[in-house]
């Protein structure tokens, strides 16, 4: 039952500690946040199990951590306002071509990030967007004017993270 208890604090800490980082800094791990994060789950492990190195600790680590994920998932598929928490909301950074600084600023997201993103997307100017989208997962979403009224919608495929330094 120990071993229940510690994986459950962990695992609610570190939920916690990603919603906290931001949405941007996930999607953009450096190879040094990459090594730490390596770091960060050996020693979440030798915090959770101390010394027991048993297979029905790992087991039992496992199926904990598995009914976590269930339940959470569960919840934000029952329930909008769960899945809000759980996974977070897109967020408007981007109306009729100007930058909302205070959204930029709450999500701590710089304006030439947004504009290199466009870029990457092959939108030349950020005046050419009605809508740009801050989706959970860290990743940019454009509406874009085509002119007469039409509107065309594109999303950014995975690429890799930019250096952030």
């Amino acid at each position: 039952m120990e071993l229940v208890i510690r994986v459950s604090i962990v695992f609610v800490f570190l939920w916690a500690m990603m919603r906290a980082l931001g949405k941007r800094e996930l999607a953009q791990m450096t190879a040094f946040e990459l090594v730490l994060l390596v770091i960060v789950g050996d020693l979440i492990q030798q915090g959770v199990t101390q010394d027991d190195k048993s297979v029905t600790g790992t087991v039992l680590i496992l199926s904990t951590i598995s009914m976590w994920v269930l339940a959470l998932s569960y919840a934000g598929f029952r329930s909008k306002r769960a899945n809000k928490l759980v996974e977070g909301a897109p967020v408007l950074v981007i109306r009729d071509g100007q930058l909302i600084a205070a959204v930029l600023n709450t999500e701590r997201v710089r304006a030439d990030e947004v504009m290199d993103e466009a870029r990457s997307q092959g939108i030349d100017s950020i005046a050419d967007v009605l809508y740009g989208v801050l989706e959970p997962d860290g990743r940019f979403s454009f509406i874009v004017s085509d002119g007469a009224d039409a509107v065309r919608i594109q999303r950014v495929v995975t690429a890799a993270p930019k250096d952030r330094s």
